[in-house]
Order: C-alpha cells, then sequence, then structure tokens
C-alpha cells in the first residue's frame, strides 16, 4: 500500500546522479570523440546523456503505461519516519514501488522500517541507512 503522496520530478543535482558504464566499440568511440572535437557536445557524457534524453522521449509513453500498469511511483518517493510511523498505526504494510529516487530518512530505525514496509521494488536508487538496507535486504527486490 502507498501512502497518498504526489511524487516529486527530480532534477538530478550533484550527489543525486548514478554512474553508469557503457562499452562502445573503437569505431563508435572515435565518431564520439569527433563530435566532441568538431563542438556538437562538450564532452562524451554530454553526448550519452544527450542520446539516452533522446531514447527515453522516443519512448515515453511507454513508460508512462507501464508506470500506471505496475502502479509504480515514477520520480522522487520520500518516506520520513513520520509517514512510517503512520503506516504501522494504521495497520497498512507499504509496498515501495519507485522508478526514479526511493529515500528513507536517516532517523528511521530498522525496526520501524520491517514493521511498516512489506517491500521495496526500485529501478533507479534506493537511498537508506546501511542498518535499514541491511533489515530491509530480504524485502528488496
Amino acid at each position: 500500500m502507498h501512502l497518498n503522496e504526489a511524487p516529486i520530478e527530480v532534477r538530478p543535482r550533484t550527489g543525486e546522479t548514478e554512474k553508469m558504464t557503457v562499452n562502445v566499440g573503437v569505431v563508435d568511440l572515435g565518431q564520439v570523440d569527433l563530435l566532441v572535437q568538431e563542438g556538437f557536445y562538450s564532452n562524451r557524457s554530454d553526448l550519452i546523456r544527450t542520446a539516452l534524453r533522446n531514447q527515453l522521449a522516443l519512448h515515453a509513453d511507454t513508460v508512462k503505461q507501464t508506470v500506471a500498469r505496475r502502479t509504480l511511483t515514477l520520480g522522487l518517493q520520500h518516506y520520513s519516519r513520520a509517514d512510517l510511523e503512520s503506516a504501522v498505526v494504521a495497520g497498512q504494510r507499504l509496498r515501495i514501488q519507485v522508478v526514479g529516487l526511493a529515500r528513507i530518512a536517516d532517523d528511521v530505525p530498522p525496526e520501524l522500517a520491517l514493521a511498516a514496509i512489506d517491500s521495496v521494488t526500485v529501478l533507479g536508487a534506493f537511498q537508506t541507512s546501511p542498518a535499514v538496507r541491511r533489515a530491509l535486504s530480504g524485502r528488496i527486490r
């Protein structure tokens, strides 16, 4: 069950990005470097981010339909200690399902997380304390 919070659209800021490694052939890499040298892009990463955004825009309808069908939250979903305490008091077990960033507040103790959270599915990044991550390890898909 989800808390009735509207997802927040997230623009990556320093510390809110994830590194991705991409292996490419030498010919493709050479062409990337040529476009950078010719001033089309400021660096390799700029070209890759642009290409990635273009592909995501191309498939935006599919992403929206899948998010709706699978009842996923798109963007940032933050769970505070009060959110989890409210879920426990209401007898709810949260199923966290996020495409983007799911964050559990640093002041949430592992026992509360276990009492409030049934499962965690995150396509993107999941930020929580090491203790909560360990406690939920069997519930993270």
